[in-house]
């Protein structure tokens, strides 16, 4: 996961040996669970923090490469667009300094990656759409460099045979084509994860989807796409539909999207859970009738230990 794809074509060959490969990693998965072949008597903690790159002006900053030359940590990556960039952080016991040691921790590696790319015109933004993102700043230029998302892109297109329809109704309303899957670079996020014993991993999903949309209600942070004010939290729509591989004639057979945010919740088994998702998908819209605003030079340059 995340490495270079050297192949930029793949013949039905490789997609047959691929096909069996994944087979065998899932009945060896399978194994595994039914083996106890994980170790789960020191749980630990990890964490991906996606963020956005912006100018002094606030506006979206296509400089990943650079700020990541600047930065020289392996912890830090390329995201799908050129304006994201992505940190991991060291997977550490749950227990190992408690919470307090885990947050310097990450406040010191964004303040450090903050000084570095503001030496290179750039600064990191935490928001889940970047307010200021435009139509013309998700095209297909602005994916990152790596070939395995040009590779990712054409591949989707070819599922798809058609451009990208993106609509959200919101406050206003968004309507609109693409012909990339640089839209999608548009949502960022923040994941965490906790490694938990294969038994008990159904009571932990439910729970986890149980309060996911309390967890929306007081995190939502993405109210503007495109210049318009759409759902609080508009990366749901935007998600679901920039990662979409169905044609529409295949939705209206009521075939499942690629990704998709379930309808049921997991059940007791570990190993049939793989089969569903989360619960019914939240839905919160706004309310007033603000215009986006630009992020201040001020805000750009916020220090992440304040």
């Amino acid at each position: 996961m995340g490495r270079d794809v050297p192949a930029l074509v793949f013949t039905r060959e490789d997609r047959r040996r691929y096909r069996g490969k994944m087979h065998t990693d899932l009945e060896v998965l399978a194994r595994m669970l039914s083996e106890s072949g994980f170790e789960s008597e020191r749980p630990r903690v990890g964490l991906e923090i996606e963020l956005n790159l912006v100018d002094d002006h606030g506006l979206p900053a296509m400089r990943n490469t650079d700020v990541l030359r600047a930065i020289a940590d392996p912890a830090w990556s390329s995201e799908l667009g050129r304006f994201n960039l992505e940190i991991n952080i060291p997977p550490r016991e749950l227990t190992a300094g408690g919470p307090g040691a885990w947050e310097q921790a990450i406040r010191d590696a964004l303040n450090h990656a903050e000084d570095r790319a503001s030496a290179v015109g750039a600064h990191l933004i935490m928001v889940g759409i970047l307010p200021t993102l435009g139509e013309s700043d998700v095209s297909e230029t602005a994916l990152s460099g790596d070939p395995r998302y040009r590779l990712l892109n054409e591949q989707i297109f070819a599922a798809r045979g058609e451009d990208l329809r993106i609509t959200v109704d919101g406050v206003e309303r968004l309507s609109t084509y693409a012909d990339t899957i640089t839209p999608e670079a548009a949502c960022t996020s923040t994941q965490f994860h906790l490694q938990v014993a294969p038994k008990q991993f159904a009571d932990y999903w439910n729970a986890a989807q149980a309060i996911a949309g309390v967890q929306i209600a007081l995190a939502a942070n993405s109210p503007f796409l495109f210049g318009r004010e759409l759902w609080r939290e508009t990366r749901i729509p935007l998600f679901e539909q920039a990662t979409d591989t169905r044609p529409e004639e295949i939705k209206a057979q009521g075939v499942r999207p690629r990704v998709w945010f379930g309808s049921a919740g997991s059940p007791a088994s570990s190993t049939s859970s793989r089969r569903t998702s989360a619960t019914s998908r939240p839905c919160f819209r706004c309310a007033t009738t603000r215009t986006p605003r630009r992020c201040s030079t001020a805000a750009a340059s916020r220090n992440w230990a304040n």
